[in-house]
């Protein structure tokens, strides 16, 4: 079964080929390695089984400490990591390291919050004491993506290694130098066995996720891998936990300020260009406001597009298909005002496209595009966008813009998404989690809830045997 990378996209790496990374920068050669091997697979898989013991019998507080030396030395080599994103992804140099930093901060987070995760007393008798108890689920097979490698790979390491699992990693392909050297940094400081990381394409994720020996199937990606991964988990009996693709909505009340509110629609879209799971994908005006709303977003993306800030895509792939959800909207009568072309220069840049009279039946209107592309949509009433942005079969996040009370708690109740966001489009409190709906996934990605995800609950009832003698009232 093949397993596609973060958002849609085929390998690079094929089996028994290197991997081979060319820079979205300038199309230059980043690295190549070997790929992983099926008898790769087989043995990490393997190791990780054998070290689990060991390492789910440390207590919660030394796996806390050791998890505080991990970020310690991730944060050591911030430079080099992010350097290694931005040469691979084509991310930014500070947001790389942005990310990187992000990636410290969740590794002591989860150090922080592992040794005090606990379980629960339960009512039972008066001579009798009944609780919970949290057990490690065992080995987890970590798929993660490139579009931010170290952030994303160190929650669920973190979490995973707080909860006193093992853990088998396969970064995407498409950054396997800083998969690789994020894998050697933190093996430095773990114990044998607890942290492997295999680098390869799509069939060594599924020879992974199938692998006996894995108990938890964690990953971040397209919704078309995780369908796939549910497959395998189905006959396999692993846990999984999936936060995939999203198509989210940001819809605009009749009643904001027009240019704050496209101010917050390019942030949401434009960010990262455009290469964040929760991201702006498709946006709902209100026609009272659309004239200067649509006019302001506009001058937004000239601006960012005039000031050369947006990296590239994270390769041509993408951006192929970016540029087909694009072209295919205007053949379907949107008017791309600013953007939509392809540059003529080298890598994989993509400039700020905004799209004016979009329609629910557009692909870029109904699908993840994942890329600098803003398209919009005008209604009549907020009844109207409301429905709209609650259409679709995915379930990631949602914004709405509006100052209305009513309005908001009606979009609470009715927007059936992991997360909801009122006034701010990456708005959020650290730690945390939700859970994602339909082909967006499923399980907490995040926060402490994560550590539940990577534990399993025992019930333990305990009560005094009978004096000799006595007789047992046991039922």
């Amino acid at each position: 079964m093949e397993l596609l990378d973060h958002h849609g996209a085929g390998a690079t790496a094929t089996p028994d080929q290197d991997i081979v990374t060319i820079s979205p920068l300038d199309g230059s050669l980043v690295g190549r390695m070997p790929a992983a091997t099926a008898n790769d697979v087989a043995e990490a898989c393997s190791a990780a089984s054998l070290a689990g013991k060991s390492w789910a019998a440390t207590s919660p507080h030394e796996r806390g400490q050791v998890l505080q030396k991990c970020a310690a030395a991730v944060g050591a080599r911030a430079l080099e990591l992010a350097e290694l994103n931005h040469a691979e992804t084509g991310r930014p140099a500070d947001q790389a390291l942005e990310g990187v930093l992000a990636g410290v901060s969740t590794l002591e987070q989860y150090a922080q919050l592992g040794p005090i995760h606990r379980g629960r007393s339960l009512c039972g008798g008066e001579l009798a004491t009944d609780y919970t108890v949290q057990c490690p689920r065992g080995v987890v097979a970590a798929l993660t993506p490139w579009n931010d490698p170290v952030a994303v790979a160190c929650g669920i390491l973190g979490a995973a290694l707080a909860m006193g699992n093992t853990v088998v990693h396969k970064p995407s392909e498409r950054c396997p130098q800083v998969g690789a050297r994020l894998g050697n940094v933190l093996a430095e400081v773990l114990p044998a066995g607890v942290l492997q990381t295999l680098c390869g394409g799509p069939h060594i994720g599924a020879l992974l996720a199938a692998d006996a020996h894995v108990a938890v199937i964690a990953h971040v990606g397209s919704s078309a891998t995780g369908a796939a991964l549910r497959q395998i988990a189905a006959g396999t009996g692993a846990h999984t936990i999936l936060e995939n693709g999203g198509n989210d909505p940001l819809l605009v009340d009749s009643d904001v300020d027009p240019v704050w509110a496209a101010q917050q629609a390019a942030v949401g879209a434009f960010s990262n260009s455009g290469q964040i799971c929760t991201a702006v994908e498709r946006i709902y005006v209100h026609r009272d406001i659309a004239a200067e709303f649509l006019a302001a977003l506009e001058a937004e993306a000239v601006r960012i597009n005039e000031a050369g800030s947006l990296g590239p895509l994270v390769d041509e792939r993408l951006r192929k298909l970016v540029h087909g959800q694009v072209s295919g909207a205007v053949a379907d009568g949107a008017v791309a005002t600013v953007g939509g072309i392809v540059p003529g220069t080298p890598g994989a840049y993509y400039p700020a496209t905004v799209l004016r009279e979009c329609t629910g039946a557009m692909t870029v209107m109904q699908e993840e595009t994942f890329g600098p592309v803003a398209p919009v949509q005008v209604v009549d009433s907020f009844a109207e966008g409301l429905r709209l942005a609650a259409g679709g079969r995915y379930g990631l996040a949602a914004t709405v813009l509006t100052s209305g009370l009513g309005h908001a708690q009606q979009a609470v109740a009715e927007l059936d998404t992991g997360t909801v966001k009122i006034n701010n489009v990456f708005g959020g409190a650290p730690g945390g989690a939700a859970q994602p709906r339909r082909t967006s996934g499923a399980g907490f990605g995040y926060g402490p809830e994560l550590l539940d995800e990577m534990a399993c609950v025992k019930v333990v009832h305990i009560e005094p045997a009978p004096s000799a003698g006595e007789p047992d009232t046991a039922p």
